[in-house]
């Protein structure tokens, strides 16, 4: 998927449908001057619905079509006959996608899995026909409710990216050349900071013709958790990833810093954050002689133990080695 046609954030418009009036019919038919009241009621208004769609991975579609407005509800009839409901709309939407009120920020309700549907906006009840109102001193009301009418309501859609693996670091670190090299994906790659600006999924091939997903998140700067960079819109895909894999370039200045720098961020942003799986890689250590290797091998087995690896994305150093750790963590 190219960077232009994904989408991870957008406001649409919702209306429900009117509810059908009941109707006021008194019963007529040959030899019955005067029948009682027979008015049925009036059908139910169109409800705007989301329903989950594993196959969809954006809110793209959402940007050519920003209004969604439900069927009417078919006025009441003779001899008791209901009118029909108003026609339901369903949103198609991918899985891990948050509705929120867009005038109070409320989250809604969260779609999580393949078809769950929901309803965002209920549509109006159908009044009740004039035969719910005869008695005995009242035998032919000649009144009868009218329906209620729908809602209307804007919302937000903010897609949250269900992954396995999130790629954490800073600009330029190297994060999507490591996905272009893992998977078939074929992110924007270029060396200047944030050409990563829409996170990218990607299929990573193991062994045994097993797969995982891996997600590659633009770059975090200090200040992201406060909204610096572009803050907000992408720390929220790291959410939902069952594991982080943090990328550190081999040509930083401290490389312990970085990380402390990277993971104080995901805590400010959502303390929750730290309780996922991590595991820290080493990126473009094809610049590094043995001899400097050796040195920073030193200090990090110190800090991280067996958690870190060095790899070169570019010279395809360690990449198997990554998949089959990567594999073992989301297996343990």
């Amino acid at each position: 998927m190219t960077e232009g046609n994904f989408a991870d954030y957008v406001k649409v418009h919702v209306s429900s449908g009117n509810g059908g009036k009941g109707s006021t019919h008194l019963h007529r038919e040959k030899y019955v001057a005067k029948g009682g009241p027979d008015g049925g009621d009036g059908g139910r208004g169109g409800h705007i619905i989301a329903r989950g769609n594993k196959n969809l991975w954006t809110l793209f579609h959402f940007k050519f079509k920003r209004h969604f407005r439900a069927g009417h509800g078919e006025h009441g009839s003779k001899n008791r006959s209901t009118g029909a409901d108003g026609e339901d709309i369903y949103m198609e939407v991918p899985l891990g996608t948050v509705i929120r009120d867009t005038d109070t920020g409320e989250v809604i309700f969260e779609i999580t899995e393949d078809q769950e549907e929901k309803i965002i906006v209920e549509g109006g009840l159908g009044g009740r026909g004039n035969w719910h109102f005869k008695s005995p001193t009242n035998q032919t009301p000649r009144y009868a409710q009218p329906g209620i009418e729908g809602t209307e309501r804007s919302i937000t859609l903010e897609l949250k990216l269900l992954a396995d693996i999130g790629l954490v670091g800073f600009p330029n670190a190297g994060k999507s050349t490591l996905l272009s090299v893992i998977t078939s994906a074929k992110p924007k790659i270029a060396d200047y900071e944030f050409t990563t600006l829409k996170p990218n999924l990607g299929i990573v091939q193991h062994r045994d013709f097993q797969t995982f997903v891996m997600a590659d998140i633009p770059g975090i700067i200090e200040g992201a958790a406060e909204g610096k960079g572009l803050g907000h819109y992408f720390l929220r895909h790291i959410e939902r990833n069952s594991a982080l894999l943090f990328l550190i370039p081999a040509d930083s200045k401290d490389i312990l810093e970085e990380y402390e720098i990277l993971l104080n961020e995901l805590k400010k942003y959502n303390p929750e954050l730290l309780d996922k799986e991590r595991f820290i890689v080493v990126s473009k250590s094809d610049m590094l002689d043995d001899e400097l290797k050796l040195e920073m091998k030193v200090e990090l087995d110190r800090d991280f133990k067996d958690s870190y690896m060095f790899i070169s994305s570019v010279a395809q150093q360690g990449i198997q080695e990554l998949k089959d750790k990567l594999w073992k963590m989301l297996n343990s």
